[in-house]
């Protein structure tokens, strides 16, 4: 299921979101711009490599790769996937938490994604990189606060594709099955480690963003029952 867009306003422009789809795809322009040696330095320097950094977590430069390894990606469907998801589920889940609280969100997000991921592979030595991790905290974030806002999806079927509304919980929910699934089949194997998808880092960004949400969630509730 690939989302389209949600059926869910906000009350105010989400400047935020759109900073970071800015900030994203300006990185990304740069990298486009590089040569391949140049871009293999830029990664090697501002991406996060788990060996490197738990050589030295406290070191500045390393430390900072925590944060600047958010706003790189390896292609255009690696950016072009995140930055439609921040858009579609990052507008509401700003207008939630606010412009600042929504930045902090994203970053915490951010951190726990690779701290898993460091967890789940500690001796690889592949550059990690993406805004996945984050925006995963958004998706997270999004299936407790509006679990039943309608997601026009796109559903391949077979030789057909349908187009449908789907509630946020069903197409949420079926992307972190996929996340869970593809990350504990590569426990035990050089898929942890080896370069492509860094599954522990959507894991952790998405429980992270669920357990900040979560007061909020229950408060909101609480405020109905009322």
């Amino acid at each position: 299921m690939i989302p389209l867009r949600d059926e869910n306003p906000t009350r105010r422009i989400p400047w935020v979101t759109l900073a970071l789809i800015a900030a994203n795809i300006a990185v990304f322009i740069y990298e486009v711009s590089l040569g391949t040696e140049a871009l293999q330095a830029f990664w090697t320097r501002w991406a996060l490599v788990p060996t490197r950094f738990l050589a030295d977590p406290l070191a500045p430069a390393e430390f900072a790769t925590l944060f600047t390894a958010m706003f790189m990606h390896a292609g255009w469907i690696h950016i072009g996937g995140n930055m439609l998801y921040l858009w579609i589920f990052g507008n509401n889940v700003e207008d939630r938490f606010g412009p600042l609280g929504f930045i902090a969100f994203y970053l915490v997000s951010g951190v726990a994604a690779s701290t898993l991921q460091i967890v789940a592979a500690p001796t690889s030595s592949v550059p990690m990189l993406g805004a996945s991790g984050a925006v995963a905290g958004v998706l997270g974030a999004y299936l407790l606060l509006y679990p039943g806002a309608s997601v026009i999806t796109l559903i391949p079927v077979f030789f057909f594709i349908e187009i449908a509304r789907v509630p946020a919980f069903l197409v949420i929910g079926f992307w972190f099955v996929l996340q869970l699934g593809s990350g504990l089949a590569s426990l035990g194997s050089a898929g942890a480690e080896a370069g492509g998808v860094a599954w522990f880092a959507h894991i952790g960004g998405f429980l992270a963003g669920v357990a900040v949400t979560l007061p909020v969630a229950v408060a909101k509730r609480r405020r109905r029952w009322r």
